[in-house]
């Protein structure tokens, strides 16, 4: 019995569940039916592969049983003849060319399950969310986590999308270029979201950086897909730019370390290289978006490479020009946190304090910047508060450390 037969079908199924069911649901045009047909395929593969081993290619062995599965269930409803012979013809097409090479040769649509997700049919506040759980299997637990909601009222809001897809009849394409620009905004804005969940960690740190490529695949799948779009160039560039930076986050003892900290020997020299050559191709169609202008942040960071200091004016006049095309908590925070470094801490704090009490009261990176301004300000009392306050909102366990060792120094300065 090959001991690591449930390891590879957990390893299989984070790393192909979106590619597969984008497969299934585009053309059963049923995400939630397609969910149900993997998860048993699932169940089959942790019952069999111990005893019969591990199938040579266990993504293929996956789709052709949920690809039963999804036709069992078919059979069980009322489905119109031409219908049910359209998705049979459909996978037994890809059965035949997973037999006949011995490798998954299905095409990959995410992206028009990605469009899917984010059409206007479904309501705004799910889009995000919805891509996340269908098109890169994240657990509803962890997206309620990161959009502060219960799990509960998560799990209802991404059935109802489901099955709104469904029996809207929502299309699984890519839209024409006239129906584009209003679906494109919520379409990059669920990519970074979930390159976000990865670079946060919330979902493991195993698979951070799975997920986090997964992020970085899509978007590059969408400039593929729209090569004349800015601001897919610049959703793309902003990526490459964080990815760039991931061996320095942590020190060698799995320290965490800030970005104005880290040794930039480390960055990826060619994944930065990249990142900057889209954001001067995006620069050359004159239409500069929040993405493109987040890109240029981080651009402004990465020079520390070169010049060995960190712009702070530059990234003050950017995080202004952010603000005023997209004044999310995020980026408002964020630039307090710079003003804080290119004017003075009090400068930094006055921005903080024109946020709404009711919204930042959970939000940890607003702490963790007041506490750092307040230090540097020299109110290491109110520092001390607001560095408990992080602390204890903060997921990570290295975040915390670090906060810790803040906390430390705020406290000895305090007693002089």
């Amino acid at each position: 019995m090959p001991p690591d037969a449930g390891r590879v079908a957990e390893k299989v199924a984070r790393q192909s569940y979106g590619k597969l069911i984008a497969f299934l649901a585009a053309r059963s045009r049923d995400v939630p039916a397609a969910e149900d047909a993997l998860s048993e395929a699932l169940a089959s593969a942790l019952r069999v592969w111990p005893e019969r081993g591990v199938p040579g290619n266990p993504e293929a062995w996956l789709l052709v049983a949920a690809r039963r599965n999804l036709m069992q269930a078919a059979r069980h409803r009322t489905v119109e003849t031409n219908a049910q012979t359209t998705i049979t013809i459909a996978f037994e097409e890809a059965e035949e060319r997973m037999n006949a090479t011995g490798n998954a040769v299905f095409p990959d649509e995410r992206l028009k399950l990605l469009f899917a997700c984010t059409h206007p049919a479904i309501d705004n506040s799910v889009h995000t969310p919805l891509m996340l759980q269908t098109v890169l299997g994240i657990e509803a637990k962890t997206i309620a986590r990161a959009f502060v909601i219960s799990p509960e009222a998560m799990s209802q809001r991404l059935v109802r999308a489901k099955v709104k897809i469904r029996d809207a009849g929502i299309p699984f394409a890519v839209p024409p270029r006239p129906a584009l620009s209003g679906r494109l905004a919520a379409v990059l804005s669920a990519i970074y979201a979930a390159y976000g969940l990865g670079w946060e960690g919330l979902d493991g740190e195993e698979e951070r950086h799975s997920l986090a490529g997964e992020a970085i695949w899509l978007g590059r799948a969408l400039l593929t897909v729209l090569p004349d779009e800015p601001e897919a160039m610049g959703l793309l560039s902003l990526m490459l730019h964080c990815e760039a930076r991931h061996n320095a986050r942590r020190s060698g003892e799995g320290r965490y370390v800030p970005l104005d900290e880290q040794d930039t020997a480390i960055w990826n020299a060619m994944m930065i290289a990249e990142a900057d050559a889209l954001l001067r191709k995006a620069g050359g169609f004159d239409r500069f978006g929040p993405f493109q202008c987040q890109a240029a942040i981080q651009s402004v960071h990465a020079a520390r490479r070169l010049s060995g200091a960190t712009d702070w004016q530059a990234l003050t006049t950017l995080y202004a020009a952010l603000v005023t095309m997209k004044p999310t908590l995020g980026a408002r925070v964020a630039q307090a946190a710079v003003l804080g470094r290119s004017s003075s801490a009090a400068a930094g704090l006055e921005q903080l304090d024109r946020l709404d009490p009711r919204e930042v009261a959970a939000y940890q990176p607003y702490w963790a910047v007041r506490a750092f301004l307040l230090a540097r300000a020299g109110d290491n009392a109110a520092a001390i508060e607001a560095y408990v306050t992080a602390t204890g909102l903060s997921d990570s366990p290295a975040v915390r450390d670090f906060l810790a060792d803040r906390l430390k120094e705020a406290r000895q300065a305090a007693t002089g």
